[in-house]
């Protein structure tokens, strides 16, 4: 049986912000050193910002590191919805704009034909992730591993090879409302960090409940389940 990771809380954002920034930054300056280049992904979202400044600042050699996202909307940088734009605006900034971007998106004909090149555009980055930050919705999905989504179970498959999926809209009201692009199951696998960052209440508690659901369908047990080396770090603040 996995363990779930203990519950690292921190008093306000921006205590749990900057603990979060320094530990990814620690495992990216460690690649750099080792391999002489480190990739890193996350999250769009809101929840990620106070991180993305307090990295942003840190003195890396950000000229060795490439960036990517966990996921992304089916929309081009220029909308409000991107979280690519999230990307430049806050992490790709101060030192890190030296940092090198790999956008999910790409304007193809499909969802599915640009889950394609983004795969491949991953793959030449190096098709292994340093360090991945990752943030949760309240209905427990993460990337965009969303509850009842019919591309859950193919995103979720352990035995795959890493790469990047299409996931089409929610069917009856469901989410995702746009059509996404994101990292699967085995991308988390093979990453040298994992750190999911919580804010509120809320979220501990869906956490801790997803944690002893079902792999197949629920995205935080299938985490646990897969041995993803996953640090949880929470602030009730939020």
């Amino acid at each position: 049986m996995s363990n779930t990771p203990q519950i690292e809380a921190f008093p306000s954002v921006d205590a749990w912000a900057e603990a979060t920034a320094a530990r990814l930054g620690e495992t990216l300056a460690a690649a750099v050193r080792d391999n002489g280049s480190a990739f890193f992904a996350g999250p769009g979202g809101s929840t990620p910002a106070p991180v993305y400044r307090h990295l942003a600042a840190m003195d890396l050699d950000w000229a060795k590191i490439a960036v990517t996202l966990v996921d992304e909307r089916y929309v081009p940088e220029t909308s409000s919805d991107s979280n690519a734009r999230l990307i430049r605006d806050v992490l790709l900034q101060d030192k890190a704009a030296a940092g090198r971007f790999i956008p999910l998106f790409t304007p193809e004909v499909t969802v599915d034909r640009a889950a394609i090149v983004a795969a491949k555009a991953l793959a030449e980055a190096g098709g292994r992730f340093d360090a991945v930050l990752l943030g949760m919705g309240e209905d427990g999905h993460i990337c965009s591993m969303f509850p009842e989504s019919p591309t859950l179970k193919t995103l979720l498959t352990p035995t795959l090879k890493p790469t990047v999926l299409g996931v089409p809209h929610g069917r009856d009201g469901m989410a995702p409302s746009i059509e996404r692009l994101s990292i699967n199951l085995p991308y988390l696998m093979q990453a040298e960090r994992v750190i999911l960052g919580l804010k509120g209440e809320t979220k501990r508690r869906v956490f801790e409940e997803q944690a002893k659901g079902d792999p197949k369908i629920q995205p935080i047990a299938a985490l646990i389940a897969a041995d993803v080396s996953l640090e949880v770090l929470w602030t009730e603040e939020g």
